[in-house]
């Protein structure tokens, strides 16, 4: 009998679907596998990806997106998945596994970056390092309403109320506008640079009715917007923030609450309220709504680099610029923000 070897194959558009299908009914796919992801970090990013996967008589059976972010301020790696939470292989044998995983690290050597970073929600490489800095935070819906408002812990579910006593109301976006708005002035506020309007505007394009915009208003006034993923039974707010008014309104509390109310009458089971790192307020926030917290095993090789990188809000050295940049006015943040959020992979 003849055995056929798998081979590595780089994804062109002729094949997202048949990537697509494979990432839906693999167990460890998530969103951010997805082949959109490549068109949306191209078109908005400018950076060069590789999405690899092998093929074994005529089915793929393993893939890899990996994206190229080479910047002279935060250093030149290749990621899997950049701007994403999880990423890495994701496989139906150990023998594809390891064939994406070297031709990953071959691939990095070949580019010259610093490091190879595979992100993880278990751990994969004993033998690599990773960063000990981010949890996930992951909670099974129930099938009724109220029955998750109760499984809200009382304070929390107090907060909750509150927003819904000052008589807060959400809504569906068609569009990022008002998302944008309060996404940069929350991120503003926090000393983070924010990400363009166009990446907003291509995530819409390209995932379609899986990205959506939820709005928080007062008497029709915006007080809180999110985007969030809808991938097989899951639902995950990414990107969110609030205006000025969020805080004494309990805007941000009120508009998680309709993402899980809206998601559980779409009958979603999963509500994932994404990555914070340790010690953070995003970390204290989602504890407070009963999620419990599970590691994020982040997983580098080491190619040009002899230590981790450390690029984020916590590392000392950013502290005098996250300073600056909190008191920036919001339109100048909004102008030069996406340039440097466009390589903070």
């Amino acid at each position: 009998m003849i055995k056929l070897k798998s081979e590595i194959k780089t994804l062109d558009t002729v094949n997202f679907k048949r990537w697509d299908d494979f990432v839906t009914a693999h167990p460890d796919g998530t969103f951010f596998h997805l082949s959109g992801w490549k068109t949306v970090i191209e078109k908005a990013f400018g950076h060069k990806t590789y999405f690899l996967y092998t093929e074994y008589d005529g089915a793929i059976n393993a893939v890899l997106p990996l994206v190229h972010v080479n910047s002279l301020l935060f250093g030149n790696n290749l990621i899997s998945s950049a701007f994403c939470v999880y990423g890495g292989i994701i496989a139906n044998n150990g023998i594809s596994y390891d064939l994406l995983d070297a031709e990953a690290c071959r691939l990095a050597e070949q580019l010259g970056v610093d490091t190879l970073e595979l992100r993880h929600r278990e751990r994969k490489h004993p033998e690599r390092p990773y960063k000990e800095l981010y949890v996930t935070f992951r909670k099974n819906l129930e099938p009724d309403v109220e029955n998750n408002m109760l499984a809200i812990p009382r304070k929390q579910r107090a907060m909750v109320r509150k927003g819904m006593e000052a008589g807060l109301t959400s809504t569906i976006d068609t569009d990022v506008e008002r998302l944008h708005l309060a996404y940069s002035e929350s991120v503003r506020n926090l000393g983070t640079p924010v990400f363009s309007k166009k990446f907003f505007r291509t995530l819409k394009a390209v995932f379609g009715e899986q990205c959506e915009v939820l709005s928080v208003e007062h008497n029709g006034q915006l007080i809180a917007s999110v985007m969030n993923f809808y991938f097989r039974d899951e639902v995950l707010p990414y990107y969110g923030g609030g205006t000025d008014l969020a805080r004494d309104l309990k805007g941000n509390d009120f508009m998680y609450w309709e993402v899980m109310r809206r998601a559980v009458e779409k009958g979603v089971k999963i509500f994932d309220y994404g990555r914070s790192k340790i010690g953070t307020g995003s970390y204290s926030f989602k504890k407070n709504w009963g999620f419990k917290p599970e590691p994020l095993f982040y997983e580098f090789y080491l190619v040009k680099a002899t230590e981790l990188p450390d690029i984020n809000p916590l590392n000392p050295k950013y502290q005098l610029f996250i300073a600056a940049w909190k008191k920036l006015p919001l339109p100048i943040s909004q102008f030069i923000g996406p340039f440097l959020s466009k390589d903070l992979g």
